[in-house]
């Protein structure tokens, strides 16, 4: 990364850190320690994760993530996918080579068992 696309760093990092653990912390400690249903679990979820997520991408290292993020949403969209009969045919050429080779190490094994138990005279 170069000095131009670097996140400032900001002096109230490790406070934000620390604000993402507790929220995270509290999340857990009320989850195990309290009784709550399933929905309360779930909305309690629901409210603290994004809480945190937000906080963190407060911070420079949050920044330098959301930043990554967006773009490698840019680069999948470059991204040229194979036709579904490309796939098949792929799919068939790797099924027919893997094939081949089980066979081949088995006829191998085979004749080298058959050297080794003539050359040991184990009769295996």
């Amino acid at each position: 990364m170069n000095a131009a696309t670097e996140a400032p760093k900001s002096g109230l990092d490790f406070v934000k850190w620390v604000a993402v653990i507790a929220v995270l912390t509290l999340l857990i400690v009320a989850n195990y320690y309290y009784e709550f249903s399933t929905l309360e679990r779930t909305i309690g979820l629901l409210v603290a994760l994004p809480l945190a997520g937000f906080i963190a991408a407060q911070t420079a290292k949050g920044r330098e993530f959301v930043l990554f993020a967006k773009e490698a949403k840019l680069e999948v969209r470059k991204v040229v996918w194979p036709t579904r009969q490309d796939t098949n045919k792929m799919t068939m050429i790797v099924a027919v080579a893997t094939l081949f080779m089980a066979v081949v190490l088995f006829c191998l094994d085979w004749v080298l068992l058959k050297i080794v138990s003539f050359l040991t005279g184990l009769g295996i």
